[in-house]
């Protein structure tokens, strides 16, 4: 198992496509920075004119904790696209390229290989959300400094500079495990489809689909509390004014229990499916 992972995350390192998915995450982050830069300062003071007249804030409004947030809201679609376009790749480019029956020829077990390839693809993801949070809160603090968080979720909610690294980092955390329920989800769809093109478009239909639904409100059932597609949501529980620790275990202990069956789902085909 130990040579499968290995050779997985080899066969990562050695795909152009995976330097360009880091390359293009952190160029939109420093497109962000590089606005809020030149622009973020008049934008914040006409917002909220009127509050900084009612409100003592801490340091200036446009700071670190604030470009945090806008770099979560906005990379919280593009990310897990290209984890999804990177991570089914590893299995799609080994049907295109044939290079799948040769590795089935060798003593391997179907089942060990497909988790391998799971593993590697979880690792990934947790990898590119680190050094996505790293340098988010790196640049930021560095070029804007920290200060007080302003968030509007229902109402406005203020937090203390502390508080709102706090609360941040947390986000991350949360995110971070729908992040890997869309790279496990998009390797499952890659077994059903085999082909790159069809896989990255059922993938991005998956994954736009799941954004449609979750700012659907079903009402007070069942529906609404234990579909995956509410789930992705769960980071900015975080952000707001008291957090209901209760939702956020729940909601992550399900995301945990639909990668699993995602998991589950992509060997248990993978091991019934005709390679050739």
């Amino acid at each position: 198992m130990k040579s499968l992972i290995r050779a997985e995350i080899l066969k990562l390192l050695k795909q152009g496509k995976t330097y360009y998915a880091l390359g293009s995450l952190f160029l939109i982050e420093a497109v962000i920075l590089f606005s809020a830069y030149y622009q973020g300062t008049n934008i914040i003071d006409l917002l909220l004119e009127n509050l900084k007249k009612s409100f003592y804030f801490e340091g200036t409004l446009l700071n670190g904790n604030l470009l945090v947030y806008l770099i979560l809201n906005t990379l919280w679609f593009h990310l897990p696209l290209i984890l999804m376009i990177v991570v089914s790749g590893t299995l799609t480019a080994e049907y295109k390229d044939r290079t799948l029956q040769t590795i089935m020829l060798q003593p391997v077990r179907k089942w060990k290989f497909m988790l391998s390839k799971y593993i590697v693809a979880i690792l990934f993801t947790i990898l590119v959300v680190v050094l996505l949070a790293v340098t988010a809160f790196g640049c930021s603090y560095a070029i804007f400094g920290k200060g007080d968080l302003i968030v509007y979720l229902n109402t406005l909610n203020f937090f203390t500079a502390k508080e709102a690294a706090y609360r941040l980092q947390w986000a991350f955390v949360a995110g971070g495990l729908s992040m890997i329920f869309f790279s496990v989800a998009s390797l499952t769809i890659a077994v059903i489809f085999k082909e790159a093109t069809k896989t990255w478009i059922v993938a991005a239909f998956f994954l736009i689909f799941s954004n449609i639904l979750l700012k659907v409100d079903f009402g007070n059932n069942w529906f609404n509390e234990l579909f995956f597609a509410k789930l992705n949501d769960t980071w900015q529980y975080f952000f707001y004014h008291e957090i209901v620790w209760n939702m956020v275990y729940q909601n992550m202990t399900l995301l945990g229990i639909y990668i699993a069956l995602f998991m589950g789902g992509g060997i248990y085909l993978f091991h019934k499916k005709d390679i050739g």
